[in-house]
């Protein structure tokens, strides 16, 4: 089994599962048998072939109320269709690595687009400078715990 955190999007009681070059199909099917086993539903999405992408987070967010923030490549994907989508443009798909914690969505500095579509959706944002981070394929969700 070969699975990454950066891979596993929740989504309520759905998870999304992606297949890349840090987690395969092996780990993806144990994974949805623990999750199946506990009264979770879940999904896979294949992004092997989607260079722009290190693992399923770094172009996938779930902000709740049954919304999706996606990078440019995910937006067709067909798993998605039943989310409402936060598109994100080209030029900005870095910042659909983002994060929500209680009432603030936490974006990367620097990705006005992004931003102004969130604020007119009701979202308080909370910009953090991680160009560092960027560096080394690191976004916000590889710097987050949640529990």
């Amino acid at each position: 089994m070969k699975h990454a955190r950066g891979d596993i999007c929740q989504a309520e009681r759905h998870f999304f599962i992606g297949l890349s070059a840090r987690t395969n199909a092996d780990g993806a099917m144990q994974l949805a048998q623990l999750l199946r086993a506990h009264g979770y539903t879940s999904s896979t999405v294949d992004i092997r072939d989607n260079p722009g992408l290190l693992h399923l987070k770094s172009g996938v967010a779930y902000l709740g109320q049954g919304r999706l923030v996606l990078a440019p490549d995910l937006a067709p994907v067909a798993e998605f269709r039943d989310y409402e989508l936060v598109r994100v443009e080209p030029a900005e798909s870095y910042a659909a690595n983002c994060v929500r914690v209680n009432d603030q969505v936490l974006i990367a500095d620097g990705y006005p687009q992004l931003a102004s579509s969130l604020r007119a959706l009701g979202y308080a944002l909370m910009p953090l400078a991680i160009s560092e981070f960027r560096k080394m394929d690191g976004g916000l969700s590889c710097l987050s715990l949640r529990f």
